[in-house]
């Protein structure tokens, strides 16, 4: 089989850095359109603003906030070909200040899904394992369509009327426990209700009667499955030393999100390769917190199948404690079947 590396047209992922104006002005050089985008200052303390086509470029989220759905004007205010556009708010593009932008690819506006008991609307990247599903719960145990023809292995689910908080799960985890993407205090809990005690299957996600996933109010979800050779979706256990655990992803990571799953009191990271392109990488950003960026130092090394811990600093790769994460592929390589591939 042949395999070529995803051009930017073709790219299902990619980080975006730009500088603000305190005006407007159009971020290019994305690759594609996406269809879910988070953005952050990293220089100045200014939540995070997530944003996706399905709910609309008016409606904003902050991942390390349980605010509810707001309408936001200024701030990304369209989805375009090879970007995005921006508005004049201080979250986003306050002059001088420096952005970070990571860009998902969907599938547009979406559709109706009808496969569960609740209806959703859905648009799904089925070759990358990434959908956004939006549906109003019912608060009783239910089913619900997510669209990737594949078992999601991390969602990460927001109530939109309400304020509870950005309940993730994720398969190291299981179907009984639920970290929140904007808590620290907590490595996990453990609320039956969130999702039925029943694992995900290719076409469905089950409901428990918890708000976290099945609100009145409305519930976002964004639905990772794992692709071989663009993404990967597991655990690792630290080592706590410099000559750090070595996770393996089967590709260049170019973006990885992890946290601390033994225990409380440690932040969510993300760490990718635009904002610190040369190893080690030590810059590092918490969806958890509006913080600006910090340098913790050696952090890690990104290397051709993975990714290696160059400390042993508690909360990064503490020995004996085990971390869930996700990553991102920097170059992914897809086969003549349109399949991702492993890295060589």
């Amino acid at each position: 089989m042949a395999y070529t590396t995803i051009n930017k047209s073709t790219d299902y992922f990619n980080t975006k850095l730009y500088t603000g104006n305190g005006s407007t002005q159009s971020i290019t050089g994305v690759g594609f359109q996406p269809d879910f985008t988070w953005l952050k200052c990293r220089n100045d303390a200014q939540e995070h603003r997530l944003t996706d086509v399905v709910r609309g470029t008016t409606k904003g989220l902050e991942s390390n906030s349980t605010l509810a759905e707001f309408t936001t004007t200024n701030t990304l205010t369209s989805f375009d070909s090879d970007g995005f556009s921006l508005g004049n708010s201080a979250v986003s593009n306050y002059s001088g200040n420096t952005h970070v932008s990571w860009n998902w690819k969907a599938n547009g506006t979406g559709s109706a899904n009808t496969d569960g008991t609740i209806s959703s609307t859905v648009s799904a990247n089925t070759t990358a394992g990434f959908s956004i599903v939006k549906y109003t719960g019912t608060g009783a145990n239910a089913t619900v369509g997510h669209g990737l023809g594949a078992v999601p292995k991390m969602m990460i689910f927001k109530e939109l009327g309400g304020t509870n908080g950005w309940h993730v799960y994720h398969e190291f985890l299981g179907n009984n426990k639920v970290s929140l993407l904007d808590n620290v205090t907590q490595g996990y809990y453990n609320p039956n209700s969130f999702l039925n005690t029943t694992d995900p299957t290719s076409s469905l996600i089950y409901l428990g009667d918890n708000a976290g996933s099945n609100s009145t109010n409305g519930t976002i979800a964004y639905c990772f499955a794992e692709k071989t050779g663009y993404s990967k979706i597991n655990s690792f256990t630290g080592n706590g030393n410099a000559d750090g655990t070595f996770v393996y992803t089967g590709f260049k990571p170019s973006f990885v999100l992890w946290r601390n799953t033994s225990s409380g009191g440690y932040y969510w990271h993300i760490m990718d390769n635009k904002r610190e392109p040369n190893n080690p990488a030590g810059l590092n950003l918490f969806p958890n917190l509006s913080n600006a960026e910090n340098d913790y130092g050696d952090t890690c090394d990104f290397v051709s199948n993975g990714f290696k811990f160059r400390t042993g600093s508690s909360g990064l790769n503490t020995n004996g404690q085990v971390y869930m994460f996700m990553a991102f592929a920097e170059a992914p390589l897809v086969g003549t079947n349109n399949v991702p591939c492993t890295a060589r």
